[in-house]
C-alpha cells in the first residue's frame, strides 16, 4: 500500500467516526458473555471497503454496560457518505476525529467539525457527510 494511500485511510481521512451502536438493554448478570478488555489494533481490525470508503469493525458483541455493541472506524471519501441519513433502534455516537464535513440530526443540517460528537437517540435520523478535500 502507498505511503499516500495509508495516510488517506490512517491520518488525513476526513472523517474517522468511531461508531458505538449500543442497544438500550443492558445485558444482566444472568448473561455474562461480555468482552474482555484489551487493545485491538488498526490493523487487526476486520476492514470492509465499499466506494465511499472503508469501514474498519473494532469491537462487537456483549459488554458488561450493553446487550449490543458496535466500535468501528470510518473513513470516508470527499463528497460521500457511508448511507444517507437513516434511524434505528439503538443509540449511536459519531465522533468526527479529522476532517469536516455535514452533519444531519432530525432533519436539520450544520457543519462538522473535527472533534465533534454527535448522539442520535433510537429512531432519530442522523448521519455526516464528507464535504471537505480530504
Amino acid at each position: 500500500m502507498s505511503r499516500a494511500a495509508k495516510q488517506l485511510l490512517a491520518i488525513s481521512a476526513i472523517c474517522s467516526l468511531i461508531f458505538l451502536a449500543c442497544v438500550a438493554s443492558p445485558a444482566t448478570a444472568a448473561e455474562p458473555k461480555p468482552a474482555k478488555s484489551g487493545i485491538v489494533r488498526w490493523e487487526e481490525a476486520k476492514s470492509q471497503e465499499a466506494d465511499w470508503g472503508e469501514m474498519r469493525r473494532y469491537f462487537t458483541g456483549e459488554t458488561f454496560g450493553t446487550k449490543d455493541v458496535l466500535t468501528a472506524v470510518a473513513v470516508v471519501k470527499p463528497g460521500k457518505t457511508v448511507h444517507k441519513a437513516h434511524r434505528h433502534a439503538e443509540e449511536e455516537y459519531l465522533v468526527l476525529v479529522e476532517g469536516s464535513g455535514t452533519w444531519s440530526v432530525d432533519g436539520k443540517e450544520s457543519p462538522a467539525k473535527r472533534g465533534d460528537i454527535l448522539y442520535a437517540e433510537p429512531w432519530v435520523y442522523h448521519g455526516v457527510t464528507n464535504s471537505g478535500s480530504e
